[in-house]
């Protein structure tokens, strides 16, 4: 697999509440993920790094070479890490209340399990095609499921930063699992909403499907959220099966 990432504070938020890290284990299979601390929480940063940090040290250290036992590894060690959070939000005045998205992904072969928590997304470029893989766990998407708002409505809504599942501030972190199937060429975007909430669709595919290196597309994309006004921290992840170099942020 081929891997790069970049995370940027924006050009509104005092802080980068983001986080993203990409691991591999004893067994040499890739675990890639990226946080979103919620924004407006004290300690947002905090809780993603915790996230990102504990999970992908907790994953190295494994010996998981099939994706079954990695879906049962990852919602334990989720549960696990929400307890976490929520001790450490618990013990500090100034750290009550945090809470982090998180989306991942575990590579093994032609099989990706992709998995999410709250509004931060994953998506698979193939051919000339951007899908959405993953479901917002989000007030505005409740909303929108519905029929209550429509999609032009959703994208504006003023309550489109609530999210409904998130790893802290709750007892319960319930993660949605999938295995989906890559092949040659295919590109996974793992992101955070700093991306989609400026950025549409198209303009996504758009660089996504240009000649550049992944890197390049990283610097793009997150230049491009920056402009149509960076509200919030911008985070991406690219990944292929392709035989592209290796570029890291």
């Amino acid at each position: 697999m081929n891997f790069a990432y970049k995370s940027d504070v924006g050009e509104v938020r005092p802080n980068n509440e983001d986080y993203v890290g990409v691991f591999k284990n004893i067994a040499n299979i890739s675990f890639a993920i990226v946080a979103d601390g919620l924004g407006g929480h004290k300690g947002g940063d905090v809780a993603s790094e915790m996230a990102v940090s504990h999970l992908g040290f907790r994953f190295e250290e494994t010996e998981i070479d099939t994706i079954d036992i990695a879906a049962k590894w990852l919602v334990d060690e989720v549960q696990r890490e929400n307890k976490l959070i929520l001790e450490r939000s618990n013990q500090y005045e100034d750290l009550n209340g945090m809470g982090t998205t998180i989306v991942c992904a575990i590579f093994f072969g032609d099989e990706v399990l992709l998995a999410n928590i709250g509004d931060s997304r994953g998506y698979l470029l193939r051919d000339s095609d951007l899908m959405q893989l993953t479901e917002d766990h989000s007030l505005v998407n409740e909303l929108l499921k519905s029929g209550q708002i429509s999609s032009e409505e959703a994208r504006n809504h003023p309550q489109k930063n609530i999210v409904t599942r998130t790893l802290g501030i709750s007892e319960n972190a319930n993660i949605d699992e999938k295995i989906i199937k890559i092949e040659e060429n295919d590109i996974l975007l793992l992101c955070s909403d700093g991306l989609t909430n400026m950025v549409d669709d198209q303009l996504i595919k758009k660089v996504l499907l240009n000649n550049e290196s992944f890197a390049d597309k990283c610097d793009k994309l997150i230049d491009m959220a920056n402009k149509a006004g960076g509200n919030d921290n911008v985070t991406l992840l690219l990944a292929s099966s392709s035989f592209e170099r290796r570029d890291e942020q």
